[in-house]
C-alpha cells in the first residue's frame, strides 16, 4: 500500500484539480463556485452553457471570480462542431475544408481569430484541432472534423492550427491520441477497435501527433479506442502503454494529456466513469473531461472520492495524481500569464491581408474551399426562389442536432421566398410534389454512406436535370446535378459560400 506523503486536503485537492466537468445553465451554480474554492482547477464549456459572446465574457469572470487562474475549457473546432455558435452555425470552416484548400497560412489565420475570440471571452483551453487521419472514409464520426486523408497534409494543418491557437494565448488540445480516424464505430456509442500493425500506425495515425508534439502543444485528448497492435486489452484513455509509454517516453510530450470525455460508452459501459477515471489517471491521463452528459455536482464528488480511495488503498500512487495536478496548474499559469498580458499577447496577429481581428476570415475559407462542377448541359444559375430538399442524415453525438445547417436561409437571403423541406428515405415524389415548378436544390451530407440517399439523388436527378446538388460532408461520391457544389463541411459560412455559387455569384 502506498504511504501518503500529503495531508487529506492536499490529496483531496488534487482529485479535484484533475476534473473538467461541465454545468448545466448559463451561469455558474453555487456548487461548481463552491469546488473551485476548494480546488477544482477547470470547468469544460458546451453549447447549453452558451448564448451570446457578453454571456460568455460574464460566466468565465464568473467563475475566474472565485479564483483567477482556473481553466476554462471549450470544444469548439469551429466547422460542424461549434459551441459559440451552436444555433446558428459557425463563421469558421471547419477542418477538411481547411485540409481541402490547403494554404497553411490560411489555416493558421483562421485558428488565430477563433482563438482570439475565444480569449476575448474568457476561454483559454479549446480541445482541437482534431489530428485524426480520416483513412476510413465510412467513419461516422470523424469525417469532415479531420484535415483529410493524406498524414502528412494532417500534420502540417494541425501545427497551423496549434500556432494559431496558441498565439493568442489559447491553449490548443490535439485530439484524439493515437488517432480515430480508421474507425467504423462511433466512440460515444461502443469501443472502436483499429487492428493495424504497428508500422501503419507509425506512418499514418501518429504522424500529426508527433508534429503537434514537436510544434508545442499544450494539450493532448486521448481516443477511447482500441488499437491492439499496441494495447490489446485496453483503450488509449485507460492504456499505460499509450499513454506513458508512446505519448510521453516515445514521443516526448511533456504538456497536460486530458481524456475524452468518460460517459461516453466506449469506457463507460465496460468500466463506468470512476472506475475508469482512475485507471486513466494510473495509466498518465492528467485531466478526466466529464460533462457532455453528465455534468451535476453529484458526478464530481463520485469522481473525486474515487480518485481520493484509489490513492488510499494504493491502486493509485499518490505521486501520479501529485503529477496530473501539476500539470493542470502549470498549464493554468501559463494561460493565466496571456491573459494578464491582453492585448500583447493579440499585437502582430494580422500576419496577412484579411486576417485582422474581426475580419471576415471564416467566409474567405469557406468560399476558397468549394469545388464546384458543372453538369454536361449549360448551367443557368438559379435566379427565382427555389425548393431545397435537404436529405438528412442522423447527426453523430460530437455535432448534435442542435446546430443548423444547409444552405436554405442563405438562399432566403439572397432569393426571398426560398421554400424547404427535410427528408429521410430514398423515395422523392413527395420532394417533387413539393416542388412544382421550382427549381430544386438538393442538400446532402456524406453521401457515400447512406444507400438511401444516392437512391434518392439519382431519381432526382433523373426526374430534374436541372437539380442542384450541394454535398456539405465529405465529397466522395460522384458528382451529381446541373451542378455539384462540395463544401467539405456545414457550417454556416460554408453554406452562404454554396448559395452564392447556387445563384450564380460565387461559381
Amino acid at each position: 500500500m502506498t504511504t501518503l506523503v500529503h495531508g487529506t486536503d492536499t490529496l483531496t485537492r488534487d482529485a479535484l484539480t484533475v476534473l473538467q466537468p461541465g454545468f448545466v445553465g448559463t451561469t455558474a451554480p453555487d456548487w461548481l463556485l463552491r469546488r473551485i474554492g476548494e480546488g477544482l482547477s477547470s470547468v469544460g464549456l458546451f453549447g447549453r452553457n452558451i448564448v451570446s459572446p457578453e454571456q460568455l465574457t460574464a460566466l468565465t469572470a464568473q467563475l475566474r471570480a472565485e479564483r483567477d487562474d482556473v481553466l476554462v475549457a471549450i470544444d469548439e473546432e469551429g466547422g460542424d462542431v461549434t459551441r459559440l455558435e451552436v444555433k446558428q452555425g459557425s463563421s469558421f470552416p471547419g477542418n477538411y475544408a481547411l485540409g481541402s484548400v490547403d494554404d497553411v497560412e490560411l489555416t493558421r489565420a483562421v485558428a488565430r481569430e477563433l482563438g482570439r475570440r475565444l480569449a476575448a471571452c474568457g476561454v483559454d483551453l479549446n480541445w482541437a484541432p482534431s489530428a485524426d487521419v480520416n483513412s476510413n472514409a465510412e467513419n461516422p464520426v470523424i469525417g469532415v472534423r479531420s484535415f483529410g486523408p493524406d498524414p502528412d497534409l494532417v500534420a502540417r494543418h494541425t501545427v497551423a492550427y496549434v500556432d494559431g491557437l496558441q498565439g493568442v494565448g489559447v491553449a490548443a488540445c490535439t485530439k484524439h491520441f493515437p488517432g480515430h480516424g480508421d474507425t467504423n464505430v462511433d466512440s460515444h456509442d461502443a469501443l472502436p477497435r483499429i487492428d493495424v500493425d504497428l508500422a501503419t500506425l507509425h506512418t499514418r495515425e501518429l504522424v500529426p501527433f508527433r508534429a503537434a508534439v514537436a510544434a508545442g502543444t499544450k494539450a493532448v485528448m486521448s481516443a477511447h479506442i482500441l488499437l491492439s497492435a499496441l494495447d490489446p486489452h485496453r483503450p488509449a484513455t485507460l492504456s499505460p502503454q499509450i499513454l506513458t509509454g508512446l505519448l510521453r517516453q516515445e514521443l516526448g510530450f511533456e504538456g497536460l494529456i486530458v481524456t475524452d470525455g468518460m460517459e461516453m460508452q466506449a469506457v463507460a459501459a465496460t468500466y463506468g466513469i470512476e472506475r475508469g477515471s482512475v485507471l486513466a489517471i494510473a495509466a498518465g491521463a492528467d485531466a478526466i473531461c466529464v460533462g457532455g452528459g453528465l455534468c451535476d455536482e453529484d458526478t464530481v464528488l463520485q469522481l473525486r472520492d474515487a480518485l481520493v480511495t484509489a490513492v488510499r488503498t494504493g491502486e493509485l500512487p499518490e505521486e501520479r495524481l501529485a503529477d496530473a495536478a501539476a500539470r493542470v496548474r502549470a498549464l493554468a499559469s501559463w494561460t493565466q500569464a496571456h491573459r494578464a498580458r491582453g492585448a500583447e499577447s493579440v499585437s502582430g496577429a494580422a500576419v496577412q491581408e484579411g486576417t485582422a481581428p474581426g475580419t471576415d476570415i471564416g467566409l474567405v475559407a469557406a468560399r476558397r474551399a468549394l469545388k464546384v462542377t458543372r453538369g454536361k448541359q449549360p448551367y443557368t444559375p438559379v435566379s427565382s426562389a427555389p425548393y431545397v430538399a435537404s436529405f438528412t442524415p442522423v447527426a453523430n453525438f460530437a455535432v448534435g442536432d442542435e446546430t443548423p445547417w444547409g444552405i436554405a436561409a442563405e438562399l432566403e437571403r439572397l432569393l426571398p421566398g426560398t421554400e424547404t423541406g427535410s427528408y429521410a428515405d430514398s423515395s422523392v415524389d413527395a420532394l417533387l410534389a413539393a416542388a412544382g415548378e421550382r427549381r430544386i436544390v438538393a442538400v446532402v451530407r456524406d453521401a457515400h454512406r447512406h444507400a438511401w440517399m444516392t437512391e434518392a439523388l439519382d431519381a432526382l436527378v433523373a426526374a430534374r436535370p436541372d437539380t442542384v446538388v450541394v454535398e456539405m460532408g465529405l465529397n466522395e461520391a460522384e458528382p451529381r446535378g446541373a451542378l455539384h457544389i462540395a463544401t467539405h463541411g456545414a457550417a454556416r459560412v460554408c453554406g452562404r459560400a454554396a448559395a452564392e455559387a447556387v445563384v450564380g455569384t460565387g461559381a
